[in-house]
């Protein structure tokens, strides 16, 4: 067995740590907003057009900057500068987000490192701007670096190609891990329910294996948007109801989605999850798997399948009476 740390590389190979050399993570520095992203790590605000995407990337760039808090409620545990470039939204833009956001927040907007990156365009599929880009990264040292949306992102990459996909998250993953810099992309959702909010993501599944933190915006209704956070290495908080309220600034809004008691059409995923949760609220008693299948018209397995990912959810409870929804039922 080699020495318990040999970093020799005298044989041209790699050198080598025990695992137990490894310098541990101080359990302080496991949030860069706690719990919406991880310190240190790469993550995608998704959502479908007209969600709120890049609102909350502001949200999130300026409560980094600031050191103060992501929608009003979720403290930055880091704070330092962030780089934020914006496709879709011209610099004037974005100030006037910025500054709004900082009004709402009681934050004194040009006394914050919150750096705008003047380009006309920014393709991360071009080697000479990516080797800007680090060279950037490298001198000013962010904490955060925001990049919204993908697809405006690259020139000749196919967001369905898990090869062409790979290659440009590989070299953002890499410029995360060699400056120690949180990576956030914005990307589109697809309209199409999914199983898994990361499969909803457009495009390659690489995207949602990439992410360390997921952050998803569901619109159920013209006034309702839906927030859905999942993490790597972190149990997930629970969902929340995002809105736009334009006092004193445009900035946005976050409450607890279970007060008052989430509705089928706010949460559900899939369409036979909205339809068995709207069985179970209009029902206003237990019922067996028999009746609901009686009522929605479905295969068993298929309706079992969705019962149990509702149960996994803590959205539905079953005892010995039959299903019934979580908030007037104990879920076991």
């Amino acid at each position: 067995m080699p020495a318990r740390s040999d970093r020799s590389e005298a044989d041209g190979g790699f050198p080598v740590l025990h695992v137990t050399d490894i310098p541990p993570k101080p359990k302080d520095a496991q949030w860069l907003v706690e719990p919406l992203f991880a310190a240190c790590g790469v993550g995608i605000v998704g959502g479908v057009p007209k969600s709120l995407k890049t609102w909350l990337a502001a949200e999130l760039a300026l409560a980094v900057a600031s050191g103060g808090q992501a929608l009003g409620r979720f403290a930055a545990r880091q704070q330092g500068p962030v780089l934020v470039f914006a496709a879709e939204d011209g610099g004037p833009d974005m100030r006037i987000r910025f500054e709004a956001v900082a009004l709402a927040r009681g934050v004194n907007l040009a006394k914050v490192p919150l750096l705008w990156l003047d380009l006309v365009d920014l393709h991360l599929d071009d080697p000479r701007q990516l080797k800007r880009l680090r060279a950037t990264v490298a001198r000013l040292k962010p904490r955060l670096l925001v990049l919204d949306p993908f697809v405006r992102l690259v020139a000749r990459v196919d967001e369905n190609s898990a090869q062409d996909v790979s290659a440009v998250l590989g070299a953002l993953r890499s410029l995360q891990r060699e400056y120690e810099v949180a990576v956030l992309v914005v990307h589109h959702m697809r309209k199409s329910p999914a199983r898994h909010l990361g499969q909803a993501l457009r495009g390659s599944g690489d995207f949602a294996a990439w992410s360390d933190s997921g952050l998803y915006l569901l619109r159920r209704s013209q006034d309702l948007v839906v927030l859905a956070i999942e993490h790597r290495a972190a149990p997930p908080p629970g969902l929340l109801r995002l809105h736009l309220c334009s006092q004193p600034a445009p900035h946005l809004v976050a409450e607890d989605l279970d007060a008052p008691p989430p509705s089928p059409a706010t949460i559900a995923v899939e369409p036979l999850e909205a339809d068995l949760l709207e069985c179970l609220r209009l029902g206003r008693r237990p019922q067996s798997t028999v009746e609901l299948r009686a009522a929605l018209h479905v295969r068993k397995a298929k309706l079992l399948d969705s019962l149990r990912h509702l149960r996994q959810r803590g959205l539905v409870g079953h005892d010995e009476a039959g299903w019934t929804l979580a908030s007037s039922s104990s879920t076991r």
